[in-house]
Formats: C-alpha cells, sequence, structure tokens
C-alpha cells in the first residue's frame, strides 16, 4: 500500500464544487472506482446536492397506496409526477416483523416480501427517475428489532455469541433502548464491525439501486452513543455517490447535524421529537404571532434555517392536520408549509385531504376524490418550483398591524426586485390590512403587485400595500 503510481490533479477553484473520481482495473478486467470531493474551505452545509435546495419530498407508506404495495406506489406516479413533487421518502422496505410500520428491522439486506420483490423496488425507482423523481429510503441503524437473528442469537448464547457485543449494553449486560422501545434494542456503535455493517447496508441500497438518499431515523440516538461516526458516514457515501441527500431525523436547531455530514434535519425544538408548530395551531387565536416565534427560535439556533425540513403532517403527528384542525386552516398551513424557508415534506395523502393514523394498519388508506385542496397543493409547488425568492434563504417578517390573525413575510434571494410578500389570514374571518413594504423591496413595486395564487393587482401607496382578505386566504404578492 502507498507504493502504487502517484497521480497529481489540479487544484478546484476554491469558489466552486469538485469531485474527483478514479477508476482502477486489474489485468483480469475487474474495475473499482472511487471519488473525492477535495478539502475546501466551505460554510457548513456546502457539500450539500445542488437539487436538495429547490425539492419539494413526499413521504410514501407503500401499503398505503394499494396491493401489492410498491406496485402500487408505481402506478401512483403519474399522479405524483403532476403534484409536482420532486423527491418520494419511501417509508422503510426492509424486512420486519408482519404488522409493523417498518422501523424493526430483521433483515436490512432483503425487501419486505409482503411490499414486493426487488425487482419491483428496481421498476419503482427506474420509473420515479424517468419521471424526474428522486428516491429516499428510510434507514434505521440505530437499532434492529428484538427478532433480527443477530439479537436472537446473542440472547441464546449471551456472551457466547459474537453477536452479543453487536448491542448497547447497560453495567448488567441488558441490552439497552429509548422510551418504551423494549422491542428495539439499540445497536452499539463503539463496535467496529457494526459501523462496518451498517456502512456496508447503506452502500449497498446506494450501488445496487441508485438510490438518491437517505432519511435516517433516529439519527439523534447514534449521536449520543456515538457522535463522530456520521461524518465519516456520509464522507464513504459520498465517496461513491457525490449527490446523495442525507436527512437527519434530529433537530434542525442542533448545528452538529449539518456539520456532521447530513443535508437536512427535522423542524423540531431542543426537545427531543417535539414538533417545532406542534403548539402554533393549538388554539385558533394567536396562530400568527405563534408561528412567528416558532420560525425566531429555529433561526437564531439552525446552522441553515433553509434546511429545515418542514412538515404539517409525517409519521409521527399522529391524527391528520386536516382532521385536527379541519380543511380551512389546512389549506393556509399548506400555503406556509410552501412558502417559508426550510425542505417542504408533504405525507401520504396531505394533498387529497386524507384522514387516518399512520401507525393505524398497514392497509390501503380511503382517499378522498381530486379536489379545491389537490388543486391549491398543486398550485403552490408550481409557485414554489417557478419563482426563485421561495426557494432562497432570506425572510423578513412584516408587521402585519393590531390584526394577530395574519402573518406576512417577504422571501427573497440576493436581487431585492426578486422578491414575493407571502400574506396568510389564520382565521375564520375576514381580514382588513395595510402592510409597510420594506426596503430595498419597496423600490422594486412602484409599478404595483399581482397575486400570483389568484392574478389580483395591488399599488402601493408611500410604501404600504392595503389588503382584503377572505377568510382562510393567501396571497403571494410579487412585482408587476
Amino acid at each position: 500500500l502507498g507504493q502504487g503510481a502517484r497521480i497529481e490533479v489540479p487544484a478546484p477553484d476554491a469558489a466552486g464544487r469538485a469531485m474527483i473520481e478514479l477508476t482502477v482495473r486489474d489485468a483480469r478486467g475487474r474495475s473499482d472506482t472511487a471519488r473525492a470531493a477535495p478539502p475546501l474551505d466551505a460554510p457548513t452545509g456546502a457539500n450539500a446536492p445542488s437539487w436538495i435546495d429547490d425539492a419539494v419530498l413526499y413521504g410514501v407508506v407503500p401499503p398505503f397506496f394499494g396491493d401489492p404495495p410498491l406496485r402500487s406506489v408505481r402506478a401512483a406516479l403519474p399522479a405524483l409526477e403532476r403534484l409536482g413533487v420532486t423527491a418520494l421518502w419511501l417509508s422503510p422496505i426492509f424486512a420486519a416483523p408482519e404488522g409493523d410500520f417498518g422501523y424493526a428491522v430483521t433483515d436490512y439486506l432483503s425487501v419486505r416480501p409482503d411490499y414486493g420483490t426487488e425487482q419491483d423496488l428496481r421498476e419503482l425507482i427506474d420509473e420515479a427517475h424517468r419521471r424526474g423523481l428522486r428516491v429516499l429510503l428510510d434507514l434505521v441503524p440505530n437499532h434492529t428489532s428484538i427478532e433480527h437473528p443477530y439479537f436472537q442469537q446473542a440472547e441464546r448464547q449471551r456472551s457466547r455469541a459474537h453477536t452479543f457485543a453487536f448491542y448497547d449494553r447497560d453495567p448488567g449486560g441488558e441490552p439497552t433502548h429509548y422510551f418504551d422501545w423494549e422491542h428495539l434494542p439499540n445497536l452499539n456503535y463503539d463496535n467496529a464491525e457494526v459501523a462496518r455493517w451498517m456502512l456496508e447496508v447503506s452502500l449497498r441500497w446506494v450501488k445496487r439501486f441508485g438510490i438518491d438518499g437517505y432519511r435516517v431515523d433516529a439519527a439523534w440516538g447514534i449521536q449520543e452513543r456515538r457522535s463522530e461516526l456520521w461524518s465519516s458516514w456520509a464522507a464513504e457515501l459520498r465517496r461513491v455517490r457525490p449527490d446523495l441527500a442525507l436527512i437527519a431525523e434530529a433537530s434542525a436547531r442542533d448545528p452538529y447535524y449539518l456539520q456532521s455530514g447530513f443535508d437536512a434535519a427535522y423542524d423540531w425544538t431542543e426537545e427531543l421529537g417535539r414538533w417545532a408548530w406542534g403548539d402554533v395551531f393549538d388554539a385558533p387565536r394567536g396562530i400568527a404571532a405563534r408561528l412567528g416565534a416558532a420560525l425566531a427560535a429555529t433561526a437564531a439556533r439552525a446552522a441553515r434555517p433553509e434546511r429545515t425540513l418542514r412538515f404539517i403532517n409525517n409519521n409521527d403527528t399522529g391524527a391528520r392536520f386536516i382532521t385536527r384542525h379541519g380543511p380551512g386552516l389546512t389549506r393556509v398551513a399548506a400555503a406556509a408549509l410552501l412558502t417559508l424557508p426550510g425542505i417542504p415534506c408533504l405525507y401520504a395523502f396531505d394533498e387529497l385531504g386524507a384522514e387516518y393514523e399512520p401507525y393505524g394498519g398497514l392497509a390501503p388508506v380511503s382517499r378522498p376524490p381530486r379536489g379545491p385542496l389537490t388543486r391549491r397543493y398543486e398550485q403552490l409547488i408550481r409557485l414554489r418550483r417557478s419563482l426563485a425568492a421561495l426557494r432562497s434563504p432570506g425572510l423578513a417578517v412584516v408587521h402585519a398591524g393590531q390584526d394577530d390573525e395574519v402573518f406576512a413575510y417577504v422571501r427573497h434571494g440576493d436581487e431585492a426586485s426578486r422578491f414575493a410578500l407571502v400574506v396568510l389570514n389564520f382565521s375564520e374571518r375576514p381580514a382588513k390590512t395595510r402592510l409597510a413594504v420594506p426596503e430595498p423591496f419597496a423600490a422594486h413595486a412602484r409599478g404595483g403587485l399581482r397575486d400570483a395564487l389568484g392574478g389580483a393587482g395591488a399599488h402601493l401607496q408611500a410604501g404600504s400595500v392595503a389588503l382584503d382578505l377572505g377568510p382562510w386566504d393567501a396571497r403571494v404578492l410579487v412585482p408587476r
């Protein structure tokens, strides 16, 4: 080792991104390829794939789509393409006990048979790619199921088993777990074999199926037990596939995750698993103020607030938002989700207003037909993809006067002339409001504003704009 040919390549431009790829072939024609990103003095999160900042994710639970699950998801791809989302996040597809949602893995190297075959998965991914949709898998590296063969062997043979040391243990030698997850024993990442095993698992699905990234379940658990693991894991994955997206199930308010190779993390508070918007909609009055406070708290602590995974539903939020808050508030919350900084994530059939409990059983979900909510989601996603301001990190909250049910903000990038003024009425009542458009944006709105959602116009008078908002109204005003 270290005695072979030496290759020197020119240093890349420090202001740009670069990837060096080396393929080596032996006399028998066998080959291997390695990729490496030259170490540049880059800000946190700069190694993220270029597509992540434009992404609109969509959470997919395959059995909710029909039977057989993976083929049913493939059949739904035309509708998802029409919706406008750019990437699918599949709930865990690894082998698991019958009826389990998927986070109790019994075999990381096989597709669970009740979902379909490897060929079904490959055809789903290939078809998604043909339609311009990326596919992320849900990786579960923190723990296994108690039914995993490694754990079963360790239970039978105790310390005599090679796999006994694969699991994190308390001083008495009993496996550790979080919360009441007694059926999910934590893996021991102080064991180099475990770390290598999970790295090879991660690489396998990238190499063999061409997936585009991972949402990493309970990433916070491994950070607690082996904080240095993630940076080396992410580097090894990007050596094979530089444009992978890596999303941590952990709080975006903790800068550790972006500093350790992840591209995004969840919109949680500092309290583990607590949705930052969880209290925002609890009472019908004061929503705007509470939303503003939640956004400010994340912006003050996150390494890059625009890399926050935003959602109003996911697998852990229980009854759907529309069930808890009704269709009117859902429409406005969806507008916030798709116009605020961050990476928006819809979850299975949000756009249809489906009502279900994610952990209520692995069966097809009853879906309402396409309706006004579907068309609003399609419109909002198109708008986000067409207006650079809505995909930029810039956010300036605009004071809406005495009406605490109206929340307004300017979305902007580096060019002040390309901004969007978003105005949301979080109330079932009409609202009249006058908003002072801050400089330098007001200077570029002298010719008036138009609503990119509805087409109506608005004019500035002395640097402010007066609006009559309907119940649950949303406006996205851009310069004419």
